[in-house]
């Protein structure tokens, strides 16, 4: 087999965001089929456009989308606006020259698994796609990417306070429900409180309210005096090794109440973050708490440069 051609991210164009693209469509039909995957085609402009930047910032630069693109499915790339083995293959396609970014989803013949995505621009459709294309193909659907999902469809972000006789137990039993998105613990003068962020479109306020009285928790209406406990924020997270992993918000939200419910918490992860998981646990080392309080992109970027100063 010809040597692996792939873009590398430390020195790539910003259009292709932070993905390990393949170049070659041949080599990327061949290993699909060796691994039982379909493939990712990105026909982009590069150098592009505006639109072509934005789309590698703000689509293809998350971390869990970078993992589903490079885990789930075969990455490859086609510059629309070169000659040579990209004209080739964008004239297979029948695809446009010098044209905004363009996203295929194909199985190893060259089909295309699911509609074709073009003049949209947005992380969800993207993310939508590759949700479907598995369900077609009868691939089970990581759970990481049903975070993805959430968290880049998490428009409107609403708030509620809940008081309880425990707040670890209220994260716990919050954070459990679908379209919670964040849990906190905090207190309202001497009373032991939770706020829980969740989405409208994913659950809304009549939901969480039945759910939470049903939990014994009462709902509180003016939360003007509420304070955070720092300490005691994802108590259950924050005492396992997960905390010093990058994740998204919702991540901690879920991986957190599955600890304290001692359910399986490793299922929320990526392969790389379930890998890093394990690489922490078999190298019990100080110096890991630098990611803490940053956003996952930051604390990604920073976990990747630790991890391979072991050589790995």
């Amino acid at each position: 087999m010809m040597a692996q051609e792939r873009t590398n991210v430390l020195h790539q164009t910003e259009e292709l965001g932070k993905v390990h693209w393949y170049r070659n469509y041949d080599e990327a039909i061949a290993v699909a089929k060796n691994e039982k995957k379909d493939i990712v085609v990105l026909f982009q402009e590069v150098p592009g456009c505006a639109t072509c930047r934005n789309y590698g910032h703000n689509v293809l630069s998350h971390p869990l989308m970078v993992e589903a693109l490079e885990n789930a499915f075969i990455p490859l790339v086609i510059y629309n606006n070169k000659n040579g083995k990209d004209k080739k293959i964008l004239d297979k396609f029948n695809e446009p020259s010098w044209n905004n970014p363009v996203v295929r989803i194909i199985d190893t013949e060259g089909n295309n698994r699911v509609q074709r995505v073009n003049n949209d621009y947005s992380a969800l459709t993207l993310c939508k796609r590759l949700k479907q294309a598995l369900i077609t193909r009868k691939t089970p659907i990581p759970q990481y990417i049903n975070i993805l999902e959430q968290e880049i469809a998490a428009i409107h972000v609403n708030e509620a306070h809940f008081k309880m006789h425990c707040f670890w137990t209220g994260e716990k039993q919050l954070g459990k429900l679908d379209g919670v998105l964040d849990v906190e613990s905090g207190f309202i003068n001497h009373s032991e409180v939770v706020k829980v962020k969740y989405s409208s479109s994913l659950v809304s306020e009549s939901e969480l309210l039945v759910y939470a009285k049903e939990q014994g928790f009462q709902f509180i209406n003016n939360a003007t005096n509420y304070k955070t406990a720092v300490n005691d924020v994802h108590y259950y997270l924050m005492h396992s090794y997960y905390k010093y992993l990058p994740l998204s918000e919702i991540q901690k939200t879920k991986i957190n109440s599955a600890l304290g419910s001692h359910q399986e918490a490793e299922k929320y992860l990526s392969p790389t973050q379930l890998k890093w998981l394990r690489f922490l646990k078999n190298n019990k080392e100080n110096g890991f708490d630098i990611y803490l309080n940053k956003g996952i992109e930051e604390a990604w970027k920073q976990m990747r440069i630790k991890y391979s100063k072991y050589g790995k």
